[in-house]
């Protein structure tokens, strides 16, 4: 973590809200995954939070993780360890710009500073996740570990139909319009006639 005092009133419930989404059986699947994708060189990191954003801070795992993705040419040219900040942000940003490239959504990406601070760990494994479904989506034999660990995305199921089928499906009135069988205005009287009321 950074070198920041302690939080107080709405930022410290903020905070605790945040770290509350952190799950830690989701870190040690995510974990096992990046150690079967990028091999036992990357090493294991301590359990828990601390020790996970630990882990990940250089962003040299991170970019060994999307190289290990890609068959021929890999996104991040050149991974070194560095014990300067602006040096472990620099990687952790082109792990983002790649992992976006690759597939994963704006809205599931964390930020830089989420974990070069740790302020947002759930963000981050949020990040890794949809990273993971992607690889097992695409199927492109890059994806090393077990598939179960990850949620295929739903695929295109594109379908064709010819002018006939088309033509034919427009004179089909559906169900939820209501239907027309059996409808008949037999017996009913004008709209809008006034009620006879007779007094005696």
């Amino acid at each position: 973590m950074a070198n920041k005092g302690p939080s107080y009133g709405l930022s410290r419930e903020v905070q605790s809200k945040i770290d509350k989404k952190y799950d830690p059986d989701l870190e040690e699947r995510l974990v096992q995954w990046i150690i079967a994708q990028c091999g036992d060189g990357v090493g294991k990191p301590q359990a828990g939070k601390q020790g996970f954003q630990e882990w990940l801070k250089d962003g040299c795992v991170l970019c060994g993780l999307i190289n290990s993705l890609h068959k021929d040419s890999k996104p991040v040219k050149k991974v070194q360890s560095s014990g300067m900040a602006f040096k472990q942000m620099e990687q952790i940003s082109q792990f983002l710009g790649a992992a976006e490239r690759y597939g994963v959504t704006k809205s599931d990406m964390f930020q830089t500073v989420d974990l070069w601070e740790g302020k947002d760990l759930a963000a981050v494994q949020m990040t890794l996740m949809s990273l993971g479904s992607l690889a097992v989506t695409k199927d492109d034999g890059c994806y090393q570990g077990d598939p179960s660990w990850f949620h295929k995305k739903a695929q295109e199921n594109r379908r064709d139909f010819t002018d006939d089928q088309l033509k034919e499906g427009q004179s089909v009135i559906g169900l939820q319009m209501g239907t027309n069988k059996g409808a008949s205005q037999a017996g009913m009287t004008g709209y809008g006639r006034p009620r006879q009321i007779f007094n005696n």
